[in-house]
């Protein structure tokens, strides 16, 4: 029974549901309670899973993938290209400093030159899940240290092409061949030149850039017009799997390749969609990666020497703090934000599994080298979050700063204060009339064809389902001040005020309706902002026909202003009374009644000699006879 794959999937999902929500209890990170899932179900513990787990690692490791496309997905090219300084500054310094540092100390403990340079290139890397995991949960990617933590994050998964581009320099002559006979993983590289080496890298870069504008765009508009969910969400897989599989078989990673192509997409229609249809897939597979992290801790790798792998794994918490913290000094992080960054990236990351692995079939590191570092990997990313704990509850009160100080972002496209929901012909003059004053909305539609109509037009609207949560909170609803309802639908106005005022009562709501019986149904949901469309154009001809008769245009822009007060107020007045009933239709009556009585005595009130304030009329009769009486 241990064995079927249904067990271990109620083996996984019960210790992550009971674990994490006794960690978010305590108030601690998820991440602490899905490893610690892993450690108690796992083979040294309660037994549950086996040496299988190392298996579930590598799957897990896509959620590093997805969660790099959802990044990538944030960030413009441009933007991407103005963050370089910070990459390769604050990247290169830490990854060498590290590099460095850990050489040197590995050197010293008597491991041959070839073995300590393939460890410092591990230890040089940090965990991508574990620290963009917590600095999203924490709310502190638009701060300095969390910019500085992607950037460095960032630089590390570039380099990682290069360091397994270096290994196999440093193997044996006598073992590559028997490597080469039982390598499961060949890739398009490991038998080319140097030169075409750099040259498939480039092409498959290249690759990823044209199809993901002539290619994946198309592709998606002809899926989206199809109406049908399933294949959306299928589409959003089929893209990252490809482009992973494209990365890994030329030898880059996968990671990466996923990264850019999430930002060849950042400017599509289909941002926001891609973003909901895939956050609940990174959310598990990272829950996942987590857990097999925890579960493969070897306890009896430990017992057999505590006190070399802990005074190891110390020895490498500290040289990777200090070079972390020398790194924000350079940078001019405030204290705060230079320690925040120095306890969330010291541990040791996911892929450096790949490299000690990668080195172990090349026969550079040999097996125990190999199971020593393996959980000295593991133990680092499990006390990272306790670490980063600690900075937060006693370091940081005490030295007077605070770890919300933000700055803007300047390479991380902002959600808009303001959502606007359909861009049909109501909405596109709203969003003309907006972007006119210098105020941007984001723009969601759900009709495909518009939304590539639009684009053409120059317009940044983006495809999806408003009445989704998860859309509407990849948008920034939770950032978001406004929520315009453009939509034609009453169906879907009434299905996106559910949702949102549930979640985010703050956003303050502003619907079109079609008539008066729509009004009173919002009305009774408790909206206030609700604008017919048909009211302010029909008054609008009312007043140009009167205008025609003869009447001051200043007076019926004023009687006009009247009508829609006193409309309003009835609306207000019948909208809890039933429909199409006796009581009902008594009371419109009266109000109709009511209403003409008030324009009518308004207008008596203002028809006077000097009712002609800018009354163009009036103004170019006065011009052309300097003796009007003013």
């Amino acid at each position: 029974m241990t064995g079927s794959i249904l067990f271990e999937a109620i083996v996984f999902l019960a210790g992550a549901i009971i674990c994490v929500s006794i960690a978010k209890r305590l108030g601690l990170s998820s991440v602490i309670g899905y490893l610690l899932a892993g450690v108690l179900i796992g083979p040294y513990v309660l037994g549950f899973i086996g040496q299988e787990g190392q298996d579930i690692l590598h799957f897990g490791e896509f959620g590093v993938v997805v969660m790099l496309f959802l990044i990538g997905l944030e960030i413009e090219p441009k933007n991407f290209w103005n963050m370089r300084k910070t990459i390769l500054g604050m990247g290169g310094i830490q990854v060498g400093g590290t590099m460095l540092l850990s050489y040197i100390l590995f050197a010293a403990l008597g491991f041959d030159w070839k073995v300590a340079l393939v460890i410092s290139m591990a230890v040089a890397l940090s965990s991508t899940a574990i620290a963009l995991q917590t600095i999203k949960e924490k709310g502190l990617m638009n701060t300095t240290f969390g910019t500085s933590s992607f950037s460095i994050l960032l630089f590390q998964d570039i380099i990682v092409i290069f360091m397994l581009g270096f290994i196999p320099l440093l193997a044996n002559s006598e073992h590559k061949t028997s490597t080469e006979n039982h390598s499961e993983h060949a890739n398009l590289l490991e038998n080319l030149p140097v030169g075409l080496q750099t040259l498939a890298i480039i092409l498959s870069v290249v690759l990823i850039i044209v199809a993901g504008r002539y290619l994946i765009v198309p592709m998606l508009r002809k899926v989206a017009k199809t109406g049908v969910r399933e294949l959306l969400i299928a589409a959003a897989l089929l893209i990252v799997f490809g482009i992973s599989f494209l990365m890994e078989y030329v030898g880059i990673s996968p990671a990466l390749g996923a990264f850019l192509g999430g930002v060849v997409l950042s400017n599509s229609e289909f941002k926001h969609e891609l973003e909901s249809t895939l956050e609940p897939f990174k959310n598990l597979l990272l829950g996942l990666f987590f857990m097999a992290v925890g579960a493969s801790i070897n306890f009896i790798v430990i017992a057999k020497s505590p006190l070399t792998i802990g005074g190891i794994l110390l020895a490498i918490i500290v040289l990777k703090a200090v070079v972390l913290f020398i790194t924000g000094h350079i940078f001019k992080l405030k204290l705060d934000q230079k320690l925040l960054l120095t306890f969330s990236l010291a541990q040791i990351g996911e892929f450096a599994f790949v490299l000690l692995s990668f080195a172990f079939g090349l026969n550079i590191l040999e097996q125990e080298q190999m199971d020593m570092m393996l959980v000295i990997t593991a133990l680092s990313m499990s006390i990272t979050p306790i670490i980063s704990m600690i900075n937060e509850r006693l370091i940081l009160p005490k030295i007077g700063t605070k770890e919300s100080i933000k700055r803007p972002m300047d390479h991380i496209a902002k959600s808009q204060k303001i959502i606007l929901v359909g861009f049909g012909h109501f909405g596109s003059t709203i969003g003309r009339f907006l972007r006119s004053h210098g105020v941007e909305a984001t723009i969601l539609d759900h009709d495909s064809n518009r939304v590539d109509f639009l684009r053409k037009m120059g317009f940044e609207v983006y495809y999806g389902d408003a009445t989704r949560l998860d859309l509407l909170e990849s948008a920034g609803i939770a950032e978001a001040k406004i929520i315009i309802c453009a939509t034609n639908k009453l169906s879907v106005s009434k299905a996106i005020s559910k949702i949102v005022k549930e979640k985010y009562p703050h956003v303050e709501f502003m619907i079109r309706t079609k008539n008066r019986y729509d009004a009173y149904e919002l009305l009774n949901l408790g909206h206030q902002n609700i604008y017919r469309e048909s009211l302010e154009t029909s008054l609008t001809l009312a007043k140009d026909v009167l205008s025609k008769m003869g009447f001051r245009k200043y007076t019926l822009t004023r009687q006009v202003q009247n009508f829609i007060k006193y409309d309003e107020d009835s609306l207000r007045r019948l909208a809890s009374e039933p429909k199409r009933e006796d009581d009902y239709i008594f009371k419109a009556k009266k109000e109709l009644e009511q209403q003409e009585k008030f324009l009518n005595e308004d207008f008596k009130r203002g028809v006077v000699d000097y009712d002609n304030h800018w009354d163009s009329e009036h103004i170019r009769k006065a011009l052309e006879n300097p003796n009007t009486k003013k």
